[in-house]
């Protein structure tokens, strides 16, 4: 944990409108903004806290900001917390798309329109990069545990294994290890 204090939780509405902000700064690649807000701006959560919620709704069904949204949200006002959270991520994204559709719809072939949204895609893989280096200054990555998320690395982005062939291994042994480090 850092020395930073953590702030006082958030209500419903304010859970709200900073999703939603996040949702309107990050279309795209929005769980480096949340995490800048979460962790950095808004100090509802430590580092180690997002790396354990992120990796918590990594595993869930459904995008990881949305599941982040929902936690976050829960853990703060309850029901009424996990619905504002995703009401206030999910409005805005959901109003630009259907414009941005119509509009690609209307103009996707001028080269222009392609180009930006190469531009666009380019900028939110530079947002993804960004956090996973924040992150990776976590005590929790660079602890001997780190070797399970190496070996999850290794065996589903190199060795390319089913994803649920290398969870059906790791994930006990890493839950073991965990639970032996704690005795």
């Amino acid at each position: 944990m850092n020395d930073t204090p953590v702030a006082a939780a958030p209500g419903p509405s304010e859970l709200f409108l900073r999703f939603a902000q996040v949702a309107v700064t990050g279309f795209g690649g929005v769980t480096p903004w949340a995490r800048r807000m979460l962790v950095e701006e808004r100090r509802w959560l430590d580092p180690d806290e997002f790396t354990d919620v992120l990796s918590l709704c990594q595993l869930l069904p459904g995008p990881n900001i949305v599941n982040i949204a929902v936690c976050v949200g829960a853990r703060f006002d309850g029901v009424r917390g996990a619905l504002a959270a995703f009401a206030g991520l999910m409005g805005a994204p959901v109003v630009i798309v259907l414009v941005l559709g119509a509009l690609y719809t209307q103009y996707g072939h001028l080269p222009a329109v392609s180009s930006a949204f190469r531009g666009i895609s380019a900028a939110a893989a530079g947002l993804v990069v960004a956090m996973g280096l924040k992150m990776m200054a976590s005590r929790r990555l660079r602890s001997a545990m780190a070797v399970f998320a190496v070996v999850t690395f290794i065996g589903v982005a190199l060795v390319r294994l089913p994803l649920v062939v290398i969870l059906a291994g790791v994930a006990p042994a890493s839950i073991a290890a965990a639970i032996w480090r704690r005795k």
